[in-house]
């Protein structure tokens, strides 16, 4: 059972540049055939929002485990999750960002989470996870690292 839940798509405005395509085609096509423009138009937008909305990752916990995109990792094997909004998240995915950190990130939701690892075969020291929901990923990772001690 998922105690968090998240789906990292695109905010709104990203759909809205990618209007910017429907005149592009129809203005390179426009002078072979207006019709092919138009269709070749919809399809790279409607092709466009697709890719977008089936390639966004998906942020769980539950079921003993972390999912952030395609990696996995057992909720046994995660610290101390915490929350940085603002600039101290842009700090975080730039000046303070320790190169050997896995990242799921995406340039259109600002909060992020970063969560140690513990795991002294894993070079990796922590995830730094986007998040619009940054307290409640973090009250999601907390509430099941408590269920794990008891």
């Amino acid at each position: 059972m998922s105690t968090y839940r998240e789906r990292l798509s695109p905010s709104g405005r990203i759909y809205l540049y990618l209007v910017l395509l429907i005149p592009a085609s129809i203005g390179v096509f426009a002078p072979i055939n207006m019709t092919a423009g138009i269709v070749c138009a919809i399809v790279l937008y409607g092709g466009s929002v697709g890719v977008l909305l089936v390639l966004s990752p998906v942020v769980s916990v539950g079921d003993g485990m972390l999912v952030a995109g395609k990696a996995r990792i057992p909720l046994e094997l995660v610290g101390e999750p915490v929350a940085f909004t603002g600039s101290e998240a842009t700090l975080a995915r730039g000046q303070r960002l320790d190169a050997r950190a896995w990242l799921c990130i995406r340039g259109w939701i600002s909060p992020v989470v970063r969560v140690s690892i513990h795991d002294a075969s894993d070079p990796v020291p922590y995830w730094l996870i986007s998040t619009r929901n940054p307290n409640e990923l973090v009250a999601a990772l907390e509430k099941a690292n408590h269920e794990l001690a008891q």
